[in-house]
């Protein structure tokens, strides 16, 4: 399977004017205001890329943030213009907001963390008394952070504290605002028809050369979603059991067991070629259980030709 993978591109595209490598994307700017998204096949965790490639992640990736794209399009315009291959998103290049859009359906992970703690707000949105982790939450909450540069820490911040700062005025936010219910809305009924709870999420906007508010970078992938599988999901939380989930928990979990956390010291354990086909085969299972079709990979040869190509018809 190995032959297969893509672990990082140096492409040189016309027009080129940037190339931003990420933990797992390769991001070339051009000229003409288009923005080439490469989701490669590295696989970070604890805030470290392994040091072996999975064949087939970007292209998982990539092809449900395609199609969650495409049936949210009626709800908010988006970056997109075309994907010339499975792991190759092109579209508009579009200034971001200095916000990610969080939003909670279910009081999990950070959240959780900091209710146990004995929090009742979180970003300024009050939480009600009594809830258990992993509990289905009033209403959907929006708890936004900061979006810092590779290396910082993105930061909680109010809605207040974002208008006041001048990050995002108060008429965009409320747009923010309003994209973002409607955006989880329509993720949460795509899951259920998949068996599954869209728990939480985050949406990234920027505006485009018009100054429209355009989604940008992916939604709705297990990178930056958690899913809960329904079935059992209310007799697991009567019985006080954690829930199953549907995202890349498994390779944290792996880690863990081999003695990585990400902390000084610690090293990566030896990844077979047992352990690489085993988590892209999770991976093609994610796909398959959130898209609801076969996935069918394609080669990742040729690739910097089928962007060239498909630049030309721009």
């Amino acid at each position: 399977m190995k032959q297969n993978t893509l672990k990082e591109t140096n492409f040189s595209l016309p027009g080129q004017t940037s190339l931003y490598r990420g933990k797992v994307r390769d991001v070339y700017s051009l000229d003409n205001g288009l923005l080439v998204m490469v989701a490669s096949d590295r696989i970070s965790a604890f805030d470290v890329v392994l040091p072996e490639a999975i064949p087939y992640k970007g292209q998982v990736l990539s092809l449900i943030a395609t199609r969650f794209m495409e049936q949210t399009s009626d709800i908010v315009p988006n970056w997109i213009i075309g994907a010339p291959h499975p792991s190759v998103t092109v579209g508009k290049l579009c200034t971001p907001f200095k916000v990610e859009m969080v939003i909670r359906g279910y009081l999990s992970g950070h959240a959780w963390r900091e209710y146990k703690a004995g929090k009742r707000s979180l970003c300024g949105v009050p939480l009600p008394e009594g809830l258990k982790e992993n509990d289905r939450l009033p209403h959907p909450i929006i708890t936004p952070t900061t979006k810092e540069d590779l290396g910082a820490h993105d930061e909680d911040i109010s809605r207040e504290e974002i208008i006041k700062a001048g990050l995002v005025s108060e008429e965009d936010y409320k747009a923010l605002e309003d994209y973002t219910m409607r955006l989880f809305e329509r993720g949460t009924q795509i899951a259920a028809k998949r068996g599954l709870i869209l728990v939480d999420t985050k949406y990234e906007f920027g505006k485009d050369k018009n100054g429209v508010i355009t989604l940008i970078d992916e939604i709705h992938t297990p990178d930056s979603s958690r899913y809960f599988y329904s079935e059992g999901y209310d007799e697991r939380q009567k019985n006080g059991q954690p829930q199953k989930q549907l995202s890349k928990e498994f390779v944290r979990e792996w880690l863990m067991e081999n003695g990585f956390q990400g902390r000084d010291g610690e090293k990566v354990p030896a990844m077979t070629s047992e352990v690489i086909d085993g988590i892209s085969a999770r991976y093609i299972e994610l796909y398959e259980h959130i898209m609801g079709e076969k996935f069918t990979g394609e080669p990742v040869d040729g690739l910097e030709g089928r962007i060239l190509d498909f630049i030309k018809t721009l």
